[in-house]
């Protein structure tokens, strides 16, 4: 009886020695494991300079404090008003009630502190007004109502005063610097102080403001 002889291929050569189907599968897996490593240190670093520019921005555009905008308003409510135009001795006297405006722009409450408006005329002080502590929310304007009272009578000076009174008019200065902090995210606080400087024209026929500019 013929011998049979079963033919049996032999297993391919890698680098002159003989490799498994085995051995094949472990170096796919391995290689299909190295790829997805490389694609998740691609993902991290990518999520990771995403985070970095958002925090970045947020840091630039929220978390940076501005000075709040301390303004007068052109509303003055006149209580009493006199006047003398002799050029002798040009004078006057009057109390009006106003509003002093504190816009926040901040991401934040701003809490301000006392503060004091001076009222000028030709440089010279001729009242005061006390602006009381309080709190400008989160991008919002605080309104303060004060009553001002303001007398010539220690003017040094009076030479435009009698002239000006004349015309029906009297040009009139304010300053005030406020003092206060801006609260962010809760705990974060920033100092910060708002300055105002505005010159006004009363119309004192018509007991007005004519123009406002701070």
């Amino acid at each position: 009886m013929a011998e049979k002889y079963q033919q049996i291929s032999p297993p391919a050569l890698v680098n002159g020695h003989a490799r498994s189907d085995v051995e094949s599968t472990n170096i796919d897996t391995k290689e299909l494991k190295r790829k997805k490593r490389i694609k998740l240190a691609i993902y991290i670093a990518i999520f990771t300079v995403s985070q970095i520019i958002v925090i970045t921005a947020f840091v630039l555009v929220v978390m940076r404090a501005k000075s709040p905008k301390l303004r007068l308003s052109d509303k003055f409510e006149f209580k009493t008003l006199t006047t003398n135009s002799s050029p002798s001795s040009p004078s006057f006297d009057m109390t009006f009630t106003t509003q002093v405006r504190v816009k926040n722009t901040n991401w934040g409450p701003y809490k301000f502190d006392n503060t004091t408006a001076t009222f000028t005329y030709d440089g010279e002080p001729v009242g005061e007004v006390v602006i009381p502590k309080g709190k400008a929310g989160m991008r919002s304007t605080k309104k303060v109502t004060v009553s001002v009272s303001l007398s010539s009578t220690n003017l040094r000076n009076t030479a435009k005063l009698g002239s000006e009174l004349n015309r029906g008019i009297l040009t009139l200065g304010s300053t005030a610097k406020m003092t206060g902090k801006v609260k962010l995210i809760f705990f974060m606080k920033k100092k910060k102080s708002a300055k105002m400087h505005c010159s006004i024209t009363l119309d004192l026929p018509n007991q007005t403001v004519r123009t406002l500019e701070c």
